[in-house]
């Protein structure tokens, strides 16, 4: 039960059968991921931006737009990872049905998690693209940034998939968005910079990953490059494999392979 995941092109079918089934509500999905991050990020933005002075040198619609960046990435993942990949495996069986294939719990679980991060993606590019036509970022940064979003998507999708394996209905991921998401939110610098905050807060949104996607974006949304790229890499990439490892042995063990 407790063995490393395996890995294997069989997840690819899975893989392509969550994407069709997207397709036939892409507009409304895509609209759904938008709506959120866009409202805080104009509201805030241009609300509250024109009451401030610039904050760590820019405007404040720029200094909120790398964080948007980040958390809507985050809530894309979590979302699909947690409300999508439990109806699957809970409401559907899906997941049940699909093992009695020559597929493994381990590739369906592959599937999901690539997926989720897939999905998260296309959020990231299309608030990329918004941010590109206010002028808050160069088209040429679209590669890096696409990039650190590739890796937050990776990371809270593992993460998500935990929770749905520990999960007994939908009420519990309240606890996770109440408990770990809501204050993530608040204190990895997505509304104002961390070093704001008191110091021992500083150190624990420095263990988090939602801050150290943000410190891989913003410093090139705002025209440079970041202080440190080995170490968010790491703490994120860390992140990313504990957790979908333990998400692998949850489910394995809540389906009894």
């Amino acid at each position: 039960m407790t063995a490393l995941p395996s890995f294997s092109l069989r997840f690819w079918p899975v893989w392509q059968r969550n994407f069709l089934v997207w397709k036939k509500l892409a507009v409304p999905s895509v609209l759904g991921n938008l709506a959120d991050p866009m409202l805080y990020m104009l509201g805030l933005g241009f609300g509250i931006g024109s009451l401030l002075p610039q904050v760590d040198g820019v405007p404040y619609l720029q200094f909120l737009a790398a964080g948007t960046l980040c958390y809507s990435t985050m809530n894309s993942a979590t979302f699909e990872a947690l409300y999508s990949a439990f109806s699957r495996m809970h409401v559907q069986k899906s997941w049940l049905a699909i093992i009695n294939a020559p597929i493994d719990i381990d590739d369906v679980v592959l599937a999901e998690w690539l997926w989720a991060a897939s999905k998260s993606v296309l959020s990231g590019l299309a608030i990329f693209l918004v941010m590109w036509g206010l002028g808050l970022t160069r088209l040429a940064d679209a590669p890096w940034l696409m990039l650190v979003v590739l890796l937050a998507g990776l990371t809270f999708s593992a993460m998500g998939l935990v929770m749905t394996a520990l999960s007994p209905s939908y009420d519990f991921f309240m606890y996770y968005f109440t408990l770990v998401i809501s204050p993530m939110v608040l204190l990895s610098g997505v509304f104002y910079p961390v070093a704001q905050l008191p110091g021992w807060l500083q150190t624990v949104a420095g263990a988090l990953p939602l801050t150290q996607a943000i410190n891989l974006v913003r410093p090139v949304v705002n025209g440079g490059w970041p202080v440190s790229v080995l170490q968010p890499v790491l703490i994120m990439v860390v992140y990313a494999v504990a957790s979908y490892w333990l998400a692998v042995v949850l489910i394995r063990r809540r389906l009894g392979r």
